[in-house]
């Protein structure tokens, strides 16, 4: 199952350049993945009749207790079934459907074929947590499916609807899964089933649960989101609103029904919820003329049909539900489909406009007449079959069943009747309506629908093994009667004569709203109603909450963060008192003189009406702060903070070359009253959190063990960069995965087009070279603004620099060192070399993109780590390797020194680009602002 996902995904990453290769016939061999889950699911059909399910379990965290765990019972081999074979038949019907030229084509190859595997984990979850991660991605791609073209607004917008709704309820859902899995001790639902709490915390549970449940499946009052979600192309609703993503809600239901039916909160929200969606989503098909939201609102009805029967609780109607979620798969999407093509050969599907239809395209009529007689509840379809085992399940009951069931008649006659209509609208001739004239119909664009019509009639036909499958299922739930069983034929029996009623009567209802077309009254109650009023509610508290406090000013925001850490972390301090009396001024007296030296060098700081005044002064906090990690023995974290200040003062200068020299406006007196109590309470405050957190540890540190493991297990004396590129690795690969971003976002925000982004390759030769004084440097463009003996200094020490990046680079493991500290070292040769030559020569000396070099660095580290995972390691496990080298003699080498270069890249990368963004494109930009604002005569001088 686990090999079944991860072929999904792969499937979808290489989308895009087989759509490339191949355009349009690529979707048939994408099929393929999902129809491989169908074939899989096949072979294993003799497991799931004896009742015994498929098991995968893989270690995920295990530390936490997490695990892969996969288990395919009945109900996920039906699912399995529906959102394989359905997935297949609908990606080769879009390689009819859409054009060969569609640009969009490879992504919405990509999205659907990810969909898919998303789904396919999420009936295959038996860990909750997993079900939730799979029910999430299914969100998110249905999101991207839906505002496939984003060049439609009404796409975009219902696009986003359903994000909100469905994440907002996933949201809730999950909260419900945390309680049931915290209770049971387990998130594997095989497990918690069997060890459920009770009272009021299991109904919270539920309730949490059935949010999500409702918020997916569009359950009233959530079920505004489907019919607009139609803004999405053909196939996206025939597979989502079908067979797919709608469906995950009702799965949910079926799986936790055999544990939790008869929970009353469960049963009355289901029963309630389902019965007025139903309805009134059936009422609302009957009012629409475009064939596309007609079948969306009768999706919605026949998901709140599904609800009300999987939510009774019983064994009858659990057998009834699953049979009625094969029929509404097979059905409905069959419609969908339909739709697409009608669609396409005429131009329009708004059946005001079609008539006659029937007649000229006989094939496609068939093919729509057979799935709308399931969806009717006809014989000897599927649909007639589940139906008419619904009805059968609730008349027997007492009470609340029989109200129940006169909803379900009700639905159903109201399903009739809109069914009716769809067949009449989409091909019947009409007599104040001209001709429709279609084009040809391409067989391989119908066939698809035609299969899963066709599938409907054979599983009716066929419904006795049908049963069989299904009933290990239906055997969970605890009945004290012989159950029910699906046949074609029951013989005359009350339920038979309910179906005949409900045909009728849905009959009748379309004849007399056909004859006197009488105007439907729209509902007083909608949810869309209430979602646009709760999402404009927001939109006004978000722009009045932006204008109270996004005013433009760095220092009132910078106030507010400082408030809310002064009132919070030192409101807690306050309330810990007295703190532990354990305190030691310093170790030597030195430290005292490098504090005073910090604190005097932020006083006057503050006190600094030059721009560059304040900077150095900053500055020299930060090298103080160094000098006390020397004197606390720490000359690794001095090295870095050295280098880090350094290269923090490069690029304040580089943009405070764009400010005034002085700052600009100085606060009034009470204002910078405010500002300093403020800063001495920030102070006092990040103070007194130290000292607390420092004398407040009772248990022993995690880093008292380090020093042996670096040697032992990192192979290493320095135990911070072991700790940095072996023990703590995952922790870096974040950090440098965060570097990349940072650089990236830097880049866009000041190249700002994609044009300029070319100039972040660095090529050499992009900058003035009329100069004619002595060449020091690489590309002699030099001018007389710039120092000679800079030039002279760069030239001697800029190799040397960097062979001792190289040494540090190298040497990391055993002294201080590594790749973060080697790659400032080389950033900073690269600035030198900058500020002596500008941005030719930074160009000159660096011919390479910074992106790549980034990429680079990025793709060494993941890689260092994937490669120990086919020998046997973990990733990024490293190995000592111990040779003897004829010159070198004996050498210790360990491979996490390649991660170490994958950082190396990685900073020379962000440094170069930061070059390049705030020191050469500026200086690029500041250039053209002066040829602009240059008097007349100059440029024509210059032109001359």
């Amino acid at each position: 199952m686990l090999v079944l996902v991860a072929v999904h995904a792969l499937a979808a990453v290489a989308a895009p350049a087989l759509v490339r290769i191949w355009g349009r016939r690529a979707l048939y061999l994408l099929a393929a993945v999902p129809g491989a889950a169908l074939v899989w699911a096949l072979t294993h059909t003799g497991s799931v009749r004896s009742g015994a399910p498929v098991v995968e379990t893989v270690t995920w965290v295990p530390r936490l207790g997490l695990d892969l765990a996969l288990r395919m019972g009945t109900l996920s081999w039906l699912m399995v079934l529906l959102v394989g074979g359905v997935g297949a038949l609908v990606l080769a019907y879009s390689a009819r459907y859409f054009r060969p030229d569609d640009p969009g084509l490879g992504r919405f190859a990509a999205v659907f074929v990810a969909f898919a595997g998303a789904m396919l984990g999420l009936v295959v979850s038996d860990d909750l947590l997993l079900l939730y991660v799979f029910w999430e991605l299914t969100t998110v791609f249905s999101y991207l499916l839906i505002g496939s073209d984003p060049t439609r607004r009404a796409g975009r917008r219902a696009a986003m609807q359903a994000l909100l709704v469905t994440t907002l309820g996933g949201l809730a859902m999950l909260a419900g899964f945390v309680m049931l899995g915290q209770h049971a001790g387990s998130y594997r639902w095989s497990e918690i089933a069997g060890d459920l709490p009770d009272g009021g915390y299991l109904t919270v549970a539920l309730v949490l649960v059935l949010l999500g449940v409702t918020s997916k499946s569009a359950i009233f009052p959530f079920s505004f989101w489907l019919p607009r979600a139609m803004a999405a192309p053909t196939p996206v609703s025939a597979y989502l609103h079908a067979a797919a993503m709608v469906k995950a809600g009702v799965f949910l239901v079926a799986l936790m029904g055999p544990a939790v039916g008869q929970d009353t909160a469960w049963r009355v929200l289901l029963l309630a919820g389902g019965l007025v969606t139903m309805l009134l989503g059936g009422w609302t098909a009957l009012r629409q003329v475009d064939l596309k939201l007609l079948l969306a609102y009768g999706t919605v009805s026949q998901l709140g049909l599904l609800m009300v029967i999987l939510g009774a609780g019983t064994r009858d109607t659990a057998l009834a539900g699953v049979a009625m979620v094969l029929a509404h798969a097979l059905f409905k999407a069959t419609l969908f489909l339909v739709v697409g093509v009608v669609d396409h050969v005429t131009g329009t599907r708004d059946l005001r406009e079609l008539s006659g239809l029937g007649r000229r395209t006989p094939v496609l009529a068939a093919v729509a007449g057979l799935a709308a007689a399931s969806m009717a509840g006809l014989p000897p379809l599927i649909g007639f079959v589940a139906k008419e085992a619904a009805l059968e399940a609730f008349l027997h009951g007492r009470g609340v069943d029989l109200v129940v069931l006169a909803g379900v008649v009700t639905g159903s006659a109201l399903t009739v009747a809109y069914t009716a209509r769809f067949l009449w609208g989409a091909f019947a001739a009409k007599p104040d309506v001209p001709d429709t004239r279609p084009e040809p119909v391409d067989r391989a664009f119908l066939a698809p629908a035609a299969v899963l019509a066709l599938a409907g009639l054979a599983v009716g036909l066929l419904a006795p093994a049908v049963d069989r499958v299904l009933a290990p299922y239906a055997d969970q739930f605890p009945t004290a009667e012989p159950g029910y069983h699906l046949a074609l034929w029951h013989g005359l029996t009350p339920a038979l004569g309910l179906s005949a009623l409900a045909v009728a009567a849905g009959g009748t209802l379309f004849l007399l709203l056909h004859r006197r077309r009488p105007h439907l009254p729209r509902l007083p109650f909608d949810g869309a109603t209430g979602y646009d009023r709760v999402v404009g509610a927001v939109d006004r508290v978000a722009v009045e909450l932006t204008g109270a406090t996004q005013r433009g000013s760095l220092p009132f925001y910078l106030g507010v963060i400082l408030l809310v850490l002064v009132v919070m972390p030192g409101g807690a301090l306050l309330l810990g008192l007295p703190w532990s009396p354990r305190h030691q001024l310093w170790d030597t007296p030195l430290q005292a003189v490098a504090g005073a030296v910090v604190v005097v060098a932020a006083l006057v700081a503050a006190r600094a009406r030059r721009r560059l005044t304040a900077m150095i002064l900053v500055g020299v906090t930060g090298y103080g702060t160094a000098l006390l990690f020397i004197l606390h023995g720490a000359p690794d974290l001095a090295l870095t903070q050295f280098l880090v200040e350094t290269v923090t003062i490069v690029m304040f200068v580089l943009v405070l070359r764009r400010l005034p020299r002085k700052f600009s406006a100085r606060p009034t007196r009470s204002s910078r009253r405010v500002r300093v109590a403020l800063g001495v309470a920030v102070g006092v405050v990040t103070a007194g959190m130290a000292y607390v957190a420092a004398g407040s540890r009772v248990a022993t540190p995690v880093s008292v063990g380090f020093p042996d493991e670096a040697v032992s297990y990192g192979g290493g004396r320095n135990v911070v960069n072991v700790t940095l590129v072996d023990i703590r690795a995952w922790d870096t690969m974040g950090e440098i995965a965060v570097l990349v971003v940072a650089a990236t976002g830097v880049a866009s925000l000041i190249f700002r087009r994609s044009r300029a982004l070319d100039r972040r390759s660095g090529i050499p030769g992009a900058g003035p070279r009329n100069s004619v004084r002595p060449r020091w440097l690489t590309t002699g463009a030099t001018t007389r603004a710039q120092s000679v003996i800079l030039q002279v200094v760069t030239r001697l020490l800029f190799h040397a620099i960097l062979l001792f990046s190289i040494y540090l680079l190298f040497s990391g493991h055993n002294a201080p060192g590594g790749g973060f500290a080697a790659g400032l070292v080389a950033g900073l040769a690269l600035a030198v070399r900058y500020l002596a030559g500008g941005r030719t020569e930074l160009n000159g000396a660096a011919p390479v993109d910074a992106g790549r070099v980034l990429g680079a660095g990025l793709f060494v580290a993941v890689g260092t780590g994937v490669v120990a995972m086919p020998l046997g390691g973990e990733f990024l496990q490293s190995a000592a390797l111990d040779f003897h080298l004829p010159v070198l003699g004996h050498v210790h080498f360990v491979t996490s020194v390649f991660f170490d270069v994958g950082v190396y890249l990685i900073v020379v990368g962000l440094v170069l680009d930061i070059l390049r963004s705030l020191g050469a494109e500026m200086d690029r930009q500041q250039e053209d602002d002066q040829a602009e604002n240059a008097p007349s005569e100059v440029r024509e001088e210059e032109l001359v």
